[in-house]
C-alpha cells in the first residue's frame, strides 16, 4: 500500500508557503509505517519543534491501474476520506534550504491520519464539488473545496499512473488548502466533511 500526496495543489496554499505555482502535478510518498491507528493520538516527535498540520481529501484506489486516461479515472475509485498530513516543517525547511530530500520530514511514523472512507455516492455531490474543514480546539482554521484545486482527482490519478503503477488500496491526498498551521501537545484536530465529523486527533 502506498500513501501518495500532492502538494501544490490550492492557490492559496501556493501562496502562503511563498511558493511558485506548479505546472503539472506535484507529489511524494510516505511509507505504510506512517499511517496513524485511526482513534490513537498523535505523539509529538523528540526531533522536531514544528508539526504542522494538513488536512486533505483522500481517495483510495480499488482498481489496478496504470497510465490511466483522465475520463476513465473515476473508475478506479468509489470512496473518500479526510486525512491530515503531519509536517515536520522545521525539517522540511532546513532540507530544502540545503537541496537535500525531505522525506523525514514527511515520511516520519504516524504521519499520515485517514479517517473512515465513505462511499462518493452517499455524498450526492461530485468529488470536485465537496466542501471540507478542519477545527483545531473547536476553531476552524482551515476550509477546502475541492472545485478549487489546480489539479482535479481524475487528472491527478492519470498522471501518477504514467510514472507507478496503482494497486488496489493505495491511498492518493489531494492536497491541503490555505490554512496550514502548527500544533502543540494538548491540541485536539476535528476534520468535517461536508458537515460530516469524519476524525478526531489528540495531540500528546
Amino acid at each position: 500500500m502506498k500513501i501518495i500526496c500532492i502538494g501544490r495543489n490550492y492557490a492559496e496554499h501556493v501562496r502562503e508557503l511563498n511558493h511558485d505555482t506548479p505546472e503539472h502535478p506535484l507529489f511524494f510518498i510516505k511509507p505504510d509505517s506512517a499511517l496513524l491507528q485511526r482513534g490513537q493520538p498523535f505523539f509529538y516527535p523528540d526531533f522536531s519543534t514544528e508539526i504542522d498540520y494538513e488536512l486533505e481529501l483522500v481517495v483510495r484506489i480499488n482498481r489496478l491501474g496504470k497510465n490511466i486516461q483522465s475520463k476513465f479515472a473515476h473508475k478506479y475509485y468509489s470512496e473518500v476520506a479526510l486525512g491530515i498530513d503531519f509536517t515536520a516543517r522545521d525539517l522540511q525547511r532546513e532540507a530544502i534550504a540545503k537541496g537535500n530530500p525531505w522525506t523525514m520530514a514527511k515520511g516520519f511514523d504516524d504521519s499520515a491520519l485517514v479517517s473512515e472512507f465513505v462511499p462518493l455516492a452517499d455524498m450526492a455531490k461530485d468529488i470536485q464539488d465537496l466542501n471540507f474543514e478542519l477545527r483545531k480546539n473547536g476553531s476552524t482554521v482551515q476550509q477546502g473545496y475541492t472545485g478549487n484545486m489546480l489539479f482535479a482527482v481524475n487528472d491527478l490519478i492519470a498522471y501518477i499512473s504514467q510514472y507507478m503503477t496503482l494497486k488496489i488500496g493505495d491511498f492518493i491526498f489531494t492536497g491541503t488548502p490555505a490554512g496550514v498551521g502548527s500544533i502543540q501537545i494538548g491540541d485536539t484536530l476535528e476534520g468535517w466533511l461536508e458537515n460530516r465529523s469524519m476524525l478526531s486527533c489528540r495531540i500528546k
